[in-house]
């Protein structure tokens, strides 16, 4: 058996068959890919710059009738998560549907502890977390209506105020100065509108 497949695979027209087969997966892959990133750049320029965005104010809380069934979270905390009803938990309380256990002893709702009056916090899931809480709405559209040229693909791209607080708390150019240093090391994750106070070198 083995003597066989030997012997076909030395023919040319086989290396040559398998040759074109590879050939075209990785052109029809490679074209894929382009369609795709064409489609999401397409997506982007058309959608419209007064984006309304569909606020998540009224949540259904604390108990198992709640009609959400899955939760997306902020995933990469190694010890915390914010799942998207505001809820900060500890990995390991975690629920199989990516909310955080709310009957556990550690988990809270929209907490800012951590966080200064500023809207920048020194913890990640916690910036998340106080940007989800209803009343900063107001703040949140008011940023929006007025984010810088350089930030609108981004901030077009948002979904719902969970996409928004994610990616508005994450780190971004407002939040280093000389481009290497944060401005305030304690305090990087920020979703209000003004970046981290210059803390004196």
């Amino acid at each position: 058996m083995m003597l066989v497949l030997r012997r076909l695979l030395r023919k040319r027209w086989v290396l040559g068959v398998v040759f074109g087969l590879s050939l075209i997966y990785f052109l029809t892959s490679t074209l894929k890919q382009e369609e795709r990133t064409m489609r999401d750049r397409t997506l982007l320029q058309v959608k419209d710059s007064d984006h309304r965005i569909p606020w998540k104010v009224r949540f259904h809380l604390g108990n198992s009738s709640r009609q959400i069934t899955q939760c997306r979270n902020s995933i990469q905390g190694k010890i915390l998560l914010t799942d998207e009803l505001g809820y900060v938990c500890e990995r390991k309380d975690l629920l199989v549907n990516g909310c955080c256990n709310v009957n556990a002893p550690s988990t809270r709702q929209y907490i800012c502890k951590s966080c200064l009056a500023n809207g920048c916090c020194s913890i990640y899931e916690y910036c998340v977390s106080c940007c989800l809480q209803p009343d900063k709405q107001p703040l949140l559209e008011h940023f929006l209506n007025r984010a810088a040229k350089g930030f609108q693909n981004l901030f077009t791209a948002v979904e719902d105020h969970f996409e928004l607080c994610l990616a508005k708390c994450r780190t971004s150019s407002q939040s280093v100065q000389h481009e290497n240093t944060y401005r305030n090391p304690q305090a990087k994750y920020c979703y209000g509108e003004s970046p981290p106070e210059l803390l004196p070198v």
